[in-house]
């Protein structure tokens, strides 16, 4: 995993996860405790309610960007800027600031004048801006975003037939489409990727979110930290069923989750809960590295064949190798005596093993290509052998 430096901070495995709290001095700005026009009260909040709760990270925002509102152009955001500017300077506590802005000419006005680093909502939409991060030589989140500067986060509403190939877009799912998106114009060293949970476009369904949270482990696979933005997002609440003003809980347990999963930033308004969320993730997070003589080994986040197929893919290696090296060790109960002997000699003849356990359940083992030939084997027969084949050809996608 390639650290990040973000003035001074570390972002990566080896360092505590970071809290990026959120200051908006756009008046459209939806959550009203977090939105400031006057530079005094802003700052005190960044004080009190931000660094004094355990914020690494100010991430301020010049507009809105809810869908629901026009987009500002980069003049009308400089027109905004003085705002954030004054209120860094009143600020006493010790922070990173963070400007979020869509635009390299924005970004390069605030990192002149005492930003540290920025958050691009669209994903490098603006050319220049991998160009003006490197020529400040600060850290970056980019966001997964189509390269459009008018449509942050809309990776459902790409044309990806255009864009990469028909082929690619006809078989790509939502979060092959948002890892595409993460990697269009590039990555900068410093670079730190976002997913883009919530809702950006119309097409963006809670189940493209849940899925994407699911397999937040792949990103790890582009060799950058991970920044999340879940605080309160409606994917988790309809789980649980809490609007908005109630779903705090179900943050802090999915911000745990995240930070085992892989991410090293998390953004929330809710700043010293999810600080000591994110604390326990780290705390039951198991990675290994180990450098000995400038030599450094380190095991790859792989606890599914695909994750292991998009480590090797971004690896430049042939990712069918992951189904012949990928364990898979499944159990299998509900087989009457017949059944059984006829699932071991099919495994048997793939490549696979099936051992009886003490309480008469099966384990199957094998690679996943040998897994998946027992599965296409049964696949179309009959009784419980055939409803096997489904499960497992489910459970290998």
């Amino acid at each position: 995993m390639n650290s990040v430096d973000a003035a001074g901070l570390g972002i990566g495995d080896e360092y505590p996860p970071r809290i990026m709290g959120v200051l908006n001095v756009s008046e459209e700005s939806p959550y009203d405790p977090s939105v400031f026009n006057d530079p005094g009260e802003a700052a005190r909040y960044v004080d009190e309610d931000l660094i004094g709760e355990g914020t690494d990270i100010v991430d301020i925002g010049l507009e809105s960007a809810n869908k629901r509102f026009d987009v500002l152009s980069a003049d009308e955001e400089l027109e905004r800027l003085h705002v954030a500017l004054e209120t860094i300077e009143s600020v006493t506590g010790d922070a990173i600031f963070s400007i979020e802005t869509r635009y390299a000419e924005v970004a390069d006005e605030a990192l002149s004048q005492g930003f540290d680093m920025v958050n691009d909502i669209c994903g490098f939409a603006d050319s220049e801006m991998p160009t003006v991060c490197e020529d400040h030589d600060v850290a970056v989140a980019k966001m997964a975003s189509p390269p459009d500067l008018k449509r942050p986060g809309a990776v459902e509403e790409t044309d990806w037939a255009a864009r990469k190939s028909p082929e690619w877009a006809a078989n790509a799912d939502y979060v092959d489409r948002v890892y595409e998106a993460l990697k269009q114009n590039g990555l900068t060293d410093k670079t730190i990727v976002d997913p883009a949970f919530g809702g950006w476009s119309e097409a963006q369904t809670l189940e493209d979110d849940r899925e994407t949270f699911r397999r937040l482990r792949e990103f790890r696979a582009l060799d950058r930290p991970m920044l999340v933005s879940i605080n309160r997002k409606n994917f988790l609440g309809e789980i649980a069923g809490r609007e908005t003003d109630e779903r705090l809980p179900v943050s802090l347990a999915a911000t745990s989750m995240a930070v085992e999963r892989g991410a090293h930033v998390i953004r929330t308004h809710d700043v010293a809960e999810t600080r000591d969320a994110a604390l326990i993730g780290k705390a039951f997070t198991e990675r290994a590295s180990a450098t000995v003589d400038g030599v450094t080994i380190s095991r790859l986040d792989v606890n599914s064949t695909r994750e292991f197929r998009t480590q090797l893919r971004e690896h430049d290696i042939d990712p069918a190798f992951a189904d012949d090296w990928q364990a898979q060790l499944l159990e299998v109960e509900g087989l009457d005596a017949d059944a059984s002997e006829r699932l071991t000699s099919i495994a048997a003849d793939h490549g696979a093993v099936v051992q009886r356990a003490s309480d008469g359940r099966l384990l199957l083992m094998g690679s996943t290509t040998a897994v998946s030939d027992v599965s296409d084997r049964l696949d179309g027969k009959s009784g419980s052998l055939g409803g096997l084949g489904q499960k497992l050809s489910k459970l290998l996608r």
